[in-house]
């Protein structure tokens, strides 16, 4: 379980729990916090309050580490090499999340510009996917995806929550929100959430 007490990051503050194998989506009006609210968990952003992971507190392990465990996927990935396959420790091994996600098998070799947005996006979620994380932070995972490929994704991302993982997806979309989450977190403008039950 994921606990997230007093967090507080510029003007957010925020208490939740996730449980294993539980989405939760997140939602707000743009420029709310949602995504500083992720990156904080995450430990990508200086904040206080306390977040464990059952029962171990952040501070306990290494930032790295505690990142492979509570995995923060942007909705615009970093990228630090022209070509796609050196992303990846173990292409081979992420073949078939890329082929699920619609992307030719061939991308490996070709170089990131090439790539579209929603591309980009797809291939960013496969790298976070290969380190089979405890819970996974998804910021607006498909905000540039077409229906077949944002079907795709919420299926491939069920799939890890029925096995356990726990997520927290951000999104615009409030029908997706209903679709994915068994709970909606609603950021205020004042950096506070409360729960929408779909």
């Amino acid at each position: 379980m994921l606990t997230v007490r007093a967090l507080k990051r510029l003007h957010i503050s925020v208490s939740f729990d996730l449980q294993d194998g539980e989405c939760v989506a997140l939602q707000g009006p743009s420029g709310v916090g949602k995504t500083q609210l992720l990156r904080s968990i995450a430990d990508l952003d200086p904040n206080e309050g306390m977040v464990k992971l059952d029962g171990t507190l952040r501070e306990a392990m290494p930032a790295p580490a505690w990142r492979k465990r509570v995995t923060y996927l942007a909705a615009e990935p970093g990228w630090w090499s022209d070509i796609v396959q050196d992303h990846f420790s173990g292409w081979d091994d992420a073949l078939p999340l890329v082929t699920r996600l619609g992307l030719p098998c061939s991308c490996g070799p070709w170089p990131v510009q090439r790539l579209s947005t929603g591309e980009r996006q797809r291939l960013g979620l496969v790298r976070a996917l290969m380190l089979r994380s405890r819970v996974l932070l998804l910021d607006e995972p498909t905000s540039a995806l077409d229906s077949a490929s944002t079907a795709a994704v919420e299926s491939l991302i069920a799939e890890r929550i029925s096995n356990g993982t726990s997520v927290v997806w951000s999104t615009h979309d409030n029908a997706q929100a209903r679709r994915v989450g068994s709970r909606v977190l609603v950021m205020n403008a004042d950096g506070g959430i409360e729960e929408n039950r779909p």
